[in-house]
């Protein structure tokens, strides 16, 4: 397929056992530089299975080190990629102590189990913001038993916000994203696909993957969502979703297969015109 860029260069990468040794010695991102730290995200994504573009990690500093923590996101997809299943083995409320306990059991497909427990302070919390603290307790357990199982020894979300002094940053506010693309292939449009005039009428239709989805609208106020798609041979190019398609394009899912018409519009970017019935094996 014409006009796609590739998302991961890989001239001039360093191997994924040098950035490793690096960041054992100094324990902080910070010291890689800007191409070793896409290298070591991309590295510990493709190490367990992860999606890049999904965005499965952020950073944190801690301790005055910057450090990758696991989002939503990836705790989401080890699950479903390695066929873990999560057991609440108990449930605690410890008055003394003003804790209340939750204890996750996490098993493979291949019979490995582990178990953590999530534990937040309900000290003075009562009705609704005691019962967000019950369902956080038990969030908490699933996603660290699901990072221990899967190998990752990195803290979750539910856990940095009790961590004094720890400052978060999104990895789009890093150098760099764990998504490198190049300003053809995210454009910033003025005006909406449809709106173009002297769009290539270049026209491609195949199944995709989803691998990204952004809400946005153009200078004119136009609404869109821009749906990142990775074809059958592994390269990503933008569709722009407009009109009797956003409803839909909100509804797609990370790593859904669609059957897509694809206008071209400039560089990696097209226009949806027209969605068909994915073929089911």
């Amino acid at each position: 397929m014409s006009n796609v860029t590739n998302i991961a260069p890989t001239e001039g990468r360093t191997e994924p056992a040098e950035l490793l040794e690096k960041v054992v010695v100094t324990g902080d991102l910070s010291k890689l530089t800007p191409k070793e730290r896409l290298s070591y995200y991309r590295a510990v994504c493709e190490s367990v299975g992860l999606n890049p573009l999904t965005r499965p990690f952020d950073y944190i500093v801690l301790n005055g080190r910057l450090t990758l923590y696991a989002r939503k996101d990836a705790t989401d997809q080890l699950r479903r990629i390695h066929g873990i299943s999560i057991t609440i083995t108990s449930r605690e409320l410890l008055r003394d102590a003003g804790l209340y306990v939750v204890t996750a059991r996490a098993r493979t497909k291949d019979g490995r189990e582990d178990e953590s427990i999530g534990a937040v302070s309900i000290v003075g919390l009562k009705g609704e913001a005691l019962a967000n603290a019950i369902m956080k307790a038990e969030t908490k357990a699933k996603r660290r038993v699901t990072l221990s199982i899967a190998g990752l020894g990195m803290l979750d979300e539910t856990e940095i916000e009790t961590i004094p002094d720890a400052r978060v940053i999104e990895a789009e506010d890093t150098d760099p994203t764990p998504v490198v693309v190049s300003r053809e292939l995210v454009p910033e449009l003025e005006e909406t696909p449809s709106d173009t005039e002297n769009a290539n009428e270049q026209i491609i239709n195949g199944t995709f993957i989803v691998v990204k989805k952004e809400e946005g609208s153009s200078t004119k106020g136009t609404p869109y969502v821009k749906v990142f798609v990775r074809s059958e041979d592994g390269e990503v190019v933008i569709g722009y979703a407009k009109e009797n398609f956003i409803e839909w394009a909100k509804e797609l899912q990370i790593e859904e297969n669609i059957n897509i018409e694809l206008k071209h519009i400039f560089g990696s970017a097209y226009e949806i015109i027209a969605v068909h019935e994915t073929a089911t094996v």
